[in-house]
């Protein structure tokens, strides 16, 4: 009886677990995402073409962890902007108005593409790490 019950204890525990992991998802990039904002440092995804390097200050990874308030892609969206801003502030504050090949990953799934990104999702949460060269571009 004693062992009935703590098998039936571990099944209950094991379904209650059960999609509670993160999942790895590749979302299109939001419209948004390469477009300048208010520091005016420009962002160009993976091999995108881009004037040529003046200064070149290094890489430089920034990420964001935001908590689920639904939906996956709203929730990874809102990572990667936060990511995006905290990179994009870096770059403004070295002297740089552009960050380059710029690639997302999550763990060690990446992704390098012009078009989309790499998120990692859960129950509870979003996760990006957003990374990529800090340079000053010639002409803009």
């Amino acid at each position: 009886m004693k062992h009935k019950r703590h098998l039936a204890g571990m099944l209950i525990a094991t379904a209650l677990l059960t999609g509670c992991g993160t999942v790895v998802r590749s979302l299109p990039l939001p419209a948004d995402a390469a477009q300048p904002d208010a520091s005016g440092v420009r962002l160009y995804f993976g091999a995108l073409a881009h004037p040529a390097v003046k200064t070149d200050f290094g890489q430089h990874a920034a990420s964001a962890r935001v908590k689920r308030a639904g939906a996956e892609q709203p929730t990874c969206d809102q990572a990667l902007g936060d990511a995006l801003g905290r990179l994009r502030e870096y770059a403004k504050k070295r002297g740089a108005n552009a960050v380059v090949n710029v690639n997302t990953r999550f763990h060690d799934n990446r992704s390098d593409s012009q078009t989309a990104y790499t998120c990692g999702v859960s129950p509870s949460a979003g996760a990006i790490t957003v990374s990529g060269d800090v340079v000053l571009l010639d002409a803009q």
